[in-house]
């Protein structure tokens, strides 16, 4: 190359590397809180935690349900000592009880999702 920036080869080209923007600007003029959750950024992880958070609440409520009906049938079951008693309380009386809290808890869990989603795509 010569002083004035002329390549004196004709096969000596200018190079231009280029790479990624080093600023990224909102191609959008509102809020997106699925970016966050995507970037994985802290307000995203407080959305997923809030969401999680709702989920496991519901579970502890149908757990608590759970072992205060299921929990003291040994009790009762080692008194009365009669096998007739058992089984209708188990077929009849409890397991309609349990389809119906297992029912519950899936519409539940599936509205805190929908919420969710809701929250997330809404903005």
């Amino acid at each position: 190359m010569r002083g004035n920036g002329v390549p004196q080869d004709p096969t000596e080209r200018r190079v231009v590397v280029t790479g990624p923007p080093r600023r990224t600007r909102r191609t959008s003029g509102y809020y997106r809180p699925r970016t966050e959750i995507d970037e994985q950024t802290t307000l995203g992880h407080t959305y997923v935690r809030s969401l999680m958070r709702s989920q496991l609440r519901v579970a502890v409520v149908v757990f608590t349900v759970l072992v205060l009906l299921v929990g003291p049938l040994p009790l009762v079951f080692a008194t009365t000592r009669n096998a007739g008693l058992e089984w209708v309380v188990l077929g009849f009386c409890l397991y309609p009880a349990l389809v119906l809290l297992a029912r519950w808890y899936v519409r539940r869990a599936e509205r805190n999702e929908r919420d969710f989603v809701r929250l997330v795509e809404d903005r």
